[in-house]
């Protein structure tokens, strides 16, 4: 029994010991959004569509080109004059060719593609802040859970610790009665048996709040996960009573994933729109300033030399691609197809509010409950431990008083902390989760 309670004690420390800095809920989130790779990796997916809404990635400038050629021909020529019929052959005439300019391209008009292409990657870097915001949100949202989580297994940790004392209590009470003969070796060797069930328990409960701890660790990307944490709550404290239709009408206009869906509905109306550009015509500028140099082995001229301006507008018009027309059905089905996934997204929505109210108002009522019950339940605890001292009591009723209050604070600690969960779920639902931050 004396090793028991040395490897009890033990292992306490580590958890309760080590760590210096305190945690708050607040600094694990803020943290968390520092350091947590799969935010920095959402956030620079972000920055990546937005350094994608520009007017140059969209087609509004021009391009400017530096080009430079060089062209040689090796050719044996033959040649008859008209008038005489006197033929010449010439072999092995070598002419060169030398050209260096700048050239300028750009559309003027596309049928307004160019500007729906603009808007479209707007749309998209507004998308991308959207998902940042939906990465950031969920995190909070995990980073909360674990945070009572882990004060969840602390307490419980506490309530172990405190039944296997209660077990060694009662234990050195039927030792010392059996020394006298009050108790038999049948009582002593059952309460050696609940005292070892019970550390057991508090043994294996060290593991969930360790695993819970190494959660925590790698949810703030700390380098070590196995870095002890000590954290500022003790108790698992439910907020003030939320209201379902504030939830309901805060999650219509703000809920991250319903705007990202309204967001998809814009992005296929835009990609309507560039398959009807096509129906437009176009026109195009070129223009450029270049200079070639032109060497002739036999001509008349032995070299020719040219240095200016040139340019040009094209004005065009497809008439017939053969694709657009199934382009476009295909493309106002998406539409019809964004809007039904938004419809259908606002509808789960509403089911999983809707579910998750109901386990919340029950969980407050439980919780109610199970207050009124533990209060029983330690008030029953004493009134057996006075009869057993007395004899009045065996020691499997008082072990059953004694697993009663165990139960009741189970219940209790199971029934805040799931309280807490419907809570943050609402409160994500809702678009209200970053409050948290505060707190």
């Amino acid at each position: 029994m004396k090793r028991i309670l040395y490897m009890l004690t033990c292992s306490c420390l580590p958890i309760l010991a080590q760590a210096q800095e305190v945690y708050t809920l607040q600094s694990c989130l803020e943290n968390g959004l520092q350091n947590n790779y799969s935010l920095r990796i959402t956030q620079n997916e972000t920055q990546i569509s937005k350094n994608n809404a520009t007017l140059g990635n969209a087609g509004y400038l021009p391009t400017l080109d530096l080009s430079a050629g060089y062209k040689g021909t090796v050719d044996n020529t033959e040649a008859k004059l008209r008038e005489t019929g006197e033929t010449t052959n010439e072999r092995g005439v070598f002419d060169q060719a030398l050209s260096v300019g700048v050239n300028l391209n750009w559309t003027l008009f596309d049928g307004f593609n160019i500007s729906t292409n603009y808007k479209r990657l707007k749309e998209l870097e507004r998308q991308g802040e959207t998902n940042t915001r939906i990465a950031i949100e969920d995190f909070v949202a995990d980073m909360t859970a674990e945070y009572y989580n882990f004060v969840q297994q602390k307490i419980r940790l506490k309530n172990f610790l405190y039944a296997t004392s209660l077990s060694k209590e009662r234990l050195r009470i039927v030792e010392a009665r059996y020394h006298i003969g009050s108790f038999s070796r049948l009582d002593v060797q059952q309460a050696k048996v609940d005292f070892n069930s019970d550390s057991a328990k508090y043994m294996k409960q060290q593991e969930s709040l360790n695993t819970s701890r190494i959660r925590l660790n790698r949810l703030m990307a700390n380098p070590d996960v196995d870095r002890n944490i000590r954290i500022k709550d003790s108790l698992i404290t439910v907020g003030a009573p939320l209201a379902f239709d504030e939830l309901w009408n805060a999650t219509l206009a703000t809920n991250a994933a319903l705007l990202k869906a309204e967001q998809n509905t814009r992005l296929a109306q835009l990609d309507y729109k560039r398959v009807q550009s096509r129906n437009y015509p176009y026109l195009k500028l070129n223009t450029g300033y270049g200079y070639t140099l032109n060497k002739y082995d036999i001509s008349a001229y032995s070299r020719r030399e040219n240095l200016g301006f040139n340019g040009g507008l094209t004005l065009g018009f497809t008439l017939f691609d053969g694709n657009r027309r199934r382009e476009r059905q295909n493309a106002d089905i998406v539409i019809k197809n964004s809007r039904l996934q938004r419809e259908e997204l606002a509808l789960i929505l509403r089911a999983d509010i809707s579910n998750l109210w109901q386990a919340y108002c029950n969980n407050l009522e439980m919780l109610k409950l199970e207050r009124q019950n533990l209060v029983a339940a330690k008030e029953n605890y004493e009134i057996a431990m006075e009869r057993y001292l007395l004899g009045n009591l065996s020691g499997i009723e008082m072990r059953e008083a004694q697993k009663s209050l165990l139960d009741a604070e189970e219940r209790i600690l199971s029934a805040e902390y799931d309280t807490k969960l419907c809570e943050i779920s609402l409160m994500q639902i809702s678009g209200n989760v970053l409050t948290y931050l505060k707190q």
